[in-house]
């Protein structure tokens, strides 16, 4: 597995990262957790991404990998339920990066987001300040931002944020054009999340509740069907390609459940980016049908 430069945060991550999201499902068996999680450090995929909204995900990675820390890059995120704290306060942030560490069973988290809050929240003092006492502390090594459109383009040239996370796929790509050469030109760290928007070729009609109905009349008015046969892909090979090949992007995060999914993302990573003329195809239908699209939230 291709392992980059996070920037220039002194950190280095597999060129594709695992989602932990779905990991954190109460319905999973520990072993099959313990499998797949191992599996992905063994495959060479060195970042893990959690978050305390995830069920039991970070109880399972500190249950799994804390004997393993020193082989991955572990990064999570807060700023809100924190018991005992109001949302987006200091306290919130301090006691959520806390907690979690106790979860996770580690000394440091590498990189901690801001997930997903308001800019005007974003911009706040107060929580900018409690995330620089985190670091001198040692308890993360890089502060980072977590969403899209506005507040994520002030995280990019705030210059107050290593790194940040965003939506990078086939049917999301403002961030791609509007935000990541800001952000490689000041040596951040970039994770593409929804690289594989959300699957939403799974459906044959307008999906309801599964996060994916943006994306799907996105990808029915892009009409790259074509373009994805003539390449002899699949969807998922098609678009993971996509997203973890972007210019910018560091490392591109699938959540899966399934150990053999995780197999096939490894070895599609490892065919290495799409052919130049299928990417000239993809640019010609983004300028035709998505310049004016916004990043899905």
């Amino acid at each position: 597995m291709e392992q980059r430069d996070f920037g220039t945060t002194g950190l280095r991550v597999s060129a594709l990262g695992l989602g932990a999201g779905q990991v954190g499902d109460a319905a999973l068996t520990e072993e099959h957790v313990g499998t797949l999680l191992n599996r992905a450090i063994d495959r060479g995929v060195t970042l893990v991404d959690t978050a305390r909204g995830y069920g039991l995900s970070e109880e399972r990675i500190g249950r799994h990998l804390s004997y393993r820390r020193h082989d991955f890059i572990l990064s999570s995120k807060g700023g809100y339920g924190a018991d005992g704290a109001d949302d987006w306060t200091p306290q919130a942030i301090r006691l959520g990066i806390e907690r979690a560490l106790t979860r996770l069973r580690c000394d440091w988290i590498d990189i901690f987001h801001l997930h997903s809050c308001p800019a005007d929240t974003l911009r706040r003092e107060d929580l900018l300040g409690a995330l620089d006492d985190a670091r001198a502390a040692g308890l993360i090594r890089v502060a980072a931002y977590s969403g899209e459109n506005e507040a994520l383009a002030w995280a990019a040239q705030s210059g107050r944020f290593g790194s940040v996370e965003t939506s990078v796929n086939l049917a999301d790509q403002w961030s791609r054009h509007q935000v990541l050469p800001a952000a490689q030109d000041a040596g951040l760290g970039v994770i593409a999340k929804r690289p594989i928007a959300n699957a939403a070729w799974r459906f044959t009609q307008r999906p309801a509740g599964d996060y994916a109905e943006t994306y799907w009349e996105r990808l029915g008015q892009l009409d790259l069907n074509g373009v994805r046969e003539a390449a002899g892909l699949d969807w998922t090979q098609f678009a993971l390609r996509f997203s973890a090949y972007a210019p910018g992007v560091h490392s591109a995060i699938v959540g899966t459940a399934s150990i053999e999914n995780l197999e096939r993302n490894v070895r599609t990573v490892q065919e290495g980016p799409l052919p130049l003329d299928v990417l000239t195809h993809i640019e010609a239908a983004w300028r035709a049908h998505g310049a004016d699209w916004g990043g899905e939230v």
